[in-house]
């Protein structure tokens, strides 16, 4: 069917609005959506598509994320009323442990009053059956329920364009029109070609695999032998930038972060002597596992996520490369959001002001790339490694604004901070001078 749209798209009284993924970018969306509309006096109607129930346990509710919220995270959503109640909160992470085959030392946050929020995405693994828990995600759907918006438990089959709108059509509730659709599904390819559909210059996100699992242990033993501090890996293992083991009640969950991740080189890790001494001796790893994945993560932006009536959010536009897609969402979420309401729902309106954001988070992971790759280099020399080691141990006994090198690597593991920040840090003389100096003493003694 041939049609013409006028740019001069908006949203109105009685405007609806699709959103496609109950995630935190679907959710935080609606959030501020919801938000902006009140303040400008008009009354928008949203409902919430997300095929997974985040009350179950396993896989029917696993959003496959090491759910991780930085404590910079935690701030911004506290200025906008969302406050993570105790029970979303599995464990508040107060420090950091750095294992290297050179040794290990614990590196205490950057601010004593902050700390970063270990959280399940869905209710938790399978078999978990903890009654007085609550998933991260769900938490924030029932914000939106209690703002006004109406959650579906579905499953989008089709997405067709027409003159005055699309048709969104599920699994139980049928075909219906909207003003505005929202893509928050993440990287789930299916959805995505739903979108190519009525985007036809989206190209998808870039994306390579990660690994996550749990191990379920018994809370005595996770105190004793994790307590309350992320233990984070940088080991010359092939394929893996970043490892960590995140302590969450009864279970510890590992993230793996690198390229193209498979069940050998998971095995290589998990074999290594600096990940076995953080377990209790007798344990066989692979028998306390209760469920893992091998998810996708973005690692190149998606290009055009945008059309008339239609914008892509999170993970299926813009992310942080290999970090805090809570963040990610956080951003991309609210200045669409804020774009759809001030401005307007237009392709042109999109590439206006949404464009801009989604820019920023683009050249930053550029230089995240930087990052990471002279992280990689410190990956593969024991030299190195050696000085860093050395150096982070002496900061721990100096006051914290002077601990430079323990402040960067905090930052660039949690995401707490944006990567031009890190890397204007690194370029300090004095981060340098100190790492090289620190190596020679090190390969002397």
């Amino acid at each position: 069917m041939e049609y013409n749209i006028s740019n001069g798209l908006e949203l109105d009284d009685n405007s609806s609005i699709a959103v496609i993924g109950g995630g935190p970018a679907g959710s935080f969306f609606t959030y501020f959506a919801l938000d902006f509309a009140q303040r400008v006096g008009i009354d928008i109607n949203i409902d919430i598509y997300e095929a997974k129930d985040f009350t179950c346990a396993g896989p029917s509710g696993c959003n496959h994320c090491g759910g991780i919220v930085s404590e910079s995270l935690i701030q911004m959503l506290s200025t906008e009323g969302i406050v993570l109640p105790a029970n979303v909160i599995q464990k508040g992470i107060e420090t950091y442990t750095l294992h290297l085959e050179s040794g290990t030392t614990v590196i205490e946050m950057p601010l004593h009053e902050q700390r970063i929020a270990a959280v399940y995405r869905g209710f938790g693994p399978k078999g978990a059956h903890e009654d007085d828990q609550e998933s991260f995600d769900n938490y924030l759907l029932q914000l939106c329920e209690q703002k006004g918006a109406q959650l579906f438990i579905d499953k989008v089959t089709n997405l067709s364009r027409t003159a005055d709108g699309i048709f969104l059509k599920s699994l139980k509730h049928g075909e219906k029109q909207y003003d505005l659709v929202v893509g928050a599904a993440g990287l789930n390819p299916k959805t995505l070609k739903l979108f190519k559909g009525i985007c036809p210059s989206y190209l998808s996100p870039e994306t390579t695999k990660t690994h996550i699992c749990e191990f379920y242990l018994d809370p005595e033993v996770v105190n004793e032998y994790f307590g309350n501090s992320m233990h984070v890996f940088l080991l010359d293992v092939p394929n893996i930038k970043f490892g960590a083991l995140i302590p969450k009640g009864h279970y510890v969950t590992l993230v793996l972060l690198g390229s193209n991740i498979n069940r050998d080189i998971v095995k290589s890790f998990l074999d290594t002597k600096e990940v076995r001494q953080c377990f209790p001796p007798d344990i066989d790893l692979e028998k306390i596992i209760p469920c893992f994945c091998f998810p996708t993560i973005n690692i190149k932006a998606a290009k055009s996520a945008y059309s008339d009536r239609v914008i892509m959010i999170g993970d299926s536009s813009s992310s942080k490369l290999y970090k805090n897609g809570i963040g990610s969402a956080y951003i991309t979420a609210k200045a669409a959001a804020k774009t759809a309401v001030f401005e307007g729902i237009s392709e042109k309106d999109f590439k206006k002001s949404y464009q801009k954001v989604c820019n920023e988070l683009n050249l930053d992971n550029n230089i995240g790339k930087g990052i990471f790759a002279l992280t990689t280099i410190i990956q593969k020399s024991p030299l190195l490694k050696k000085g860093l080691h050395r150096m982070v141990v002496k900061e721990q006994s100096q006051d914290s604004e002077k601990r430079r090198m323990s402040s960067i690597l905090w930052d660039t593991f949690t995401g707490s901070a944006p990567y031009t920040d890190i890397l204007k840090r690194g370029l300090n003389p004095l981060v340098g001078s100190k790492l090289i100096l620190n190596t020679i003493k090190g390969t002397i003694k």
